[in-house]
């Protein structure tokens, strides 16, 4: 593990933070940010080398998509148009501890997705990554560990971290567990992963959802 630099946002204007991830970003580098969840290790989505880059330091292998994480649901919404299923997802659990996986917008490099064609987002409902994000922009991003290890939930040991430029500290995380993966990109809406948001509860506000039984383990 290498971090170039740590910045404890606990103690540091986040302005300023976001000045300097935005900096790191535009250089094509990597950061690990936190998030309600845990902490993501991400870049900039238009840059395949830093895209690359995230790959080597968390060993994943490149069959696994990338998500991106936008500061707001009118944002996220702009990827979306014409899929209602999302729209309503959006508005009932955005922000908050939940990937929602819809159909890759052209725009979006296929490096990003893993050559898939869909692709999953996040909003979410942290202050301080919700600065960062407006500052800095989408982000492609999944959870900062070592592929196959626990991610990190801030406040502790950063020896396990990926390899990154910029590693910005905010404390322990809102949840301290994963996100839940709801692919939306189909005719019925279909949990990939449980995490923070369980299945009945999905249900109760999207109506029915299918598990899907397959574990994955690919965003944040």
């Amino acid at each position: 593990m290498k971090i170039v630099s740590v910045i404890d946002a606990r103690k540091e204007s986040w302005q300023r933070l976001a000045d300097e991830a935005a900096a790191v970003l535009q250089d094509g580098g990597v950061i690990v940010f936190p998030t309600d969840t845990v902490y993501g290790i991400g870049c900039d989505p238009f840059r395949t080398d830093a895209i690359d880059r995230i790959y080597g330091a968390k060993k994943r292998p490149d069959s696994k998509p990338l998500s991106l994480h936008v500061a707001s649901v009118a944002e996220f919404l702009e990827y979306v148009h014409g899929n209602a299923v999302a729209t309503l997802a959006a508005r009932r659990l955005m922000p908050g501890p939940v990937t929602i996986i819809v159909r890759r917008p052209a725009f979006i490099d296929e490096d990003v997705s893993a050559g898939l064609p869909t692709l999953g987002f996040r909003v979410p409902d942290d202050a301080l990554c919700v600065t960062l994000l407006e500052r800095i922009g989408p982000v492609a991003a999944t959870s900062a560990n070592t592929s196959g290890e626990r991610p990190y939930l801030g406040g502790g040991d950063i020896q396990a971290v990926p390899e990154a430029d910029l590693l910005i500290e905010g404390g322990v995380t809102k949840y301290g567990a994963e996100s839940s993966v709801i692919d939306l990109s189909g005719p019925v809406p279909r949990l990939l992963r449980e995490g923070v948001l369980k299945l009945d509860y999905l249900s109760e506000r999207l109506g029915p959802v299918v598990r899907h039984t397959v574990k994955v383990r690919n965003t944040q």
